[in-house]
């Protein structure tokens, strides 16, 4: 039995040897071009190993039909005897390249020649790709529809909202390069351009009803018909509702009334609006939210800068953090209900700045000045008694002096008339003084 194995293993070398010689054999007579008889050994995704007769080559997917195909199996099956031709190969690693379409001409060289610029052809829609469509003609012979010749609108899509593998389609040729065996499409180009009319159609001020198609952060683009789009700018959504994405205003899909704000029909585009179909509330807003007015209000959200705070109307005010504080040192948080002064109103901007803390801090302010007001009413009013008071004792005393001033010449004209007679009395005749002195000596 051990040596039956023996036997049995040294056949099996000699088969080997023998295939590879004859591989070598073959791969040593091989010729690019050549063509030789082979049968399909193996079908996979890529494409169909063929036996050559001891030795295998490999046909891609990519050369056995100048037309696309999903898979080889389109085309070939097992043990299918085929012709090929001999594309490269590989002394070293044996590998063999085959065709199977080089053996009939290039559709290029047999596209009718009467297909020329401006010619309209048709197909079927072999792949779609992000940035357009290949229309085959014939097979073998494909055009590339861009996505952006596929509609007459300026918001480019993607190719896959027009076209699917399969369609079939007619297109304009736009370019054609049969030695480079290129040429782009076009669909659009067989309906009429909307724009020729879009001065008389779409003047400004003239409203219309849009489809949204698109939005992005400083806006939202519709569609007014197929071909003519325009864009409403985040601004001109809403007069009042403080709008920071379109998603909140808006969806794909969804209609809109809109108004025609400005037209430029050179470069295709339309400016839209959609608040200026009704009258700007801000223009009431600003005889209602004038400044120092108080309104009722309630806090929507806090920020790390502020809070935005409800008034009436649907109308939004923003109060800066340190207008937030309470009267009893406290802040406003979110759901809280209070008294609002407006500060600030710019109705260009649609921005409404109020204050909490500026009603009591007033209120605050006024009754210290009410009780200062007071105080000094008071102090007036003594200030004025005491007056009144020395007043009076300034003209009593004023009335003593006058009374002393009598008494002074009073007793100053006594001193007076005391001081003249003795005087008198020297100046009188000494006779009338003799009979007194006679009279004392009588005595």
């Amino acid at each position: 039995m051990h040596d039956l194995k023996n036997v049995v293993v040294s056949h099996k070398v000699l088969i080997e040897d023998d295939l590879e010689n004859q591989k070598t054999e073959i791969v040593a007579k091989l010729e690019k071009g050549q063509v030789l008889e082979g049968t399909v050994k193996n079908i996979t995704d890529f494409g169909v190993f063929i036996d050559l007769g001891g030795v295998d080559g490999l046909l891609h997917i990519t050369d056995i039909s100048w037309g696309r195909i999903e898979h080889p199996k389109e085309v070939l099956a097992l043990d299918q005897k085929i012709n090929v031709v001999v594309l490269d190969f590989d002394d070293e690693k044996k590998r063999i390249a085959l065709g199977l379409k080089q053996l009939t001409p290039h559709p290029w060289q047999s596209l009718d020649e009467n297909i020329q610029i401006g010619s309209k052809v048709k197909g079927r829609i072999v792949t779609v790709a992000d940035y357009g469509a290949f229309l085959e003609i014939i097979p073998g012979v494909e055009g590339l529809i861009h996505v952006s010749e596929m509609s007459w609108s300026q918001n480019l899509r993607s190719p896959q909202e027009f076209l699917k593998v399969g369609d079939e389609v007619e297109a304009q040729v736009l370019t054609l390069d049969r030695d480079d065996r290129k040429m782009s499409l076009g669909v659009k180009q067989l309906t009429p351009d909307p724009w020729q009319h879009a001065a008389d159609k779409y003047a400004i001020g003239t409203q219309h009803v849009a489809t949204v198609k698109n939005m992005t952060n400083f806006g939202v683009f519709v569609e007014l018909e197929d071909g003519i789009d325009g864009l409403i700018h985040i601004s001109d959504l809403s007069w009042s509702k403080k709008v920071n994405h379109p998603n909140e205003f808006t969806k794909v899909g969804e209609k809109l009334n809109v108004v025609v704000l400005e037209l430029d029909v050179d470069n295709r585009k339309l400016s839209l609006g959609h608040k200026q179909l009704e009258e700007n509330p801000w223009d009431t807003f600003e005889t209602i939210f004038t400044i120092d007015s108080i309104h009722e209000g309630t806090v929507l959200k806090v920020t790390d800068k502020g809070a935005i705070v409800a008034l009436p109307y649907g109308v939004e005010g923003f109060v800066p953090t340190k207008h937030m504080v309470k009267e009893d040192g406290k802040s406003l948080k979110a759901d809280d209900t209070g008294e609002f002064k407006i500060i600030e109103f710019n109705k260009d901007s649609k921005r409404i700045v109020i204050s909490h803390a500026r009603i009591w801090e007033e209120a605050r302010a006024e009754a210290r000045v009410q009780e200062f007001e007071t105080r000094k009413k008071e102090a007036k009013t003594a200030t004025s008694a005491v007056k009144k008071v020395k007043d009076s004792v300034e003209k009593s005393t004023l009335g003593d002096l006058s009374v002393l001033a009598q008494l002074k010449e009073q007793m100053e004209g006594a001193e007076s008339k005391a001081r003249k007679a003795p005087a008198a009395a020297a100046a009188a005749p000494k006779k009338e003084a003799k009979p007194e002195a006679e009279e004392a000596d009588k005595l």
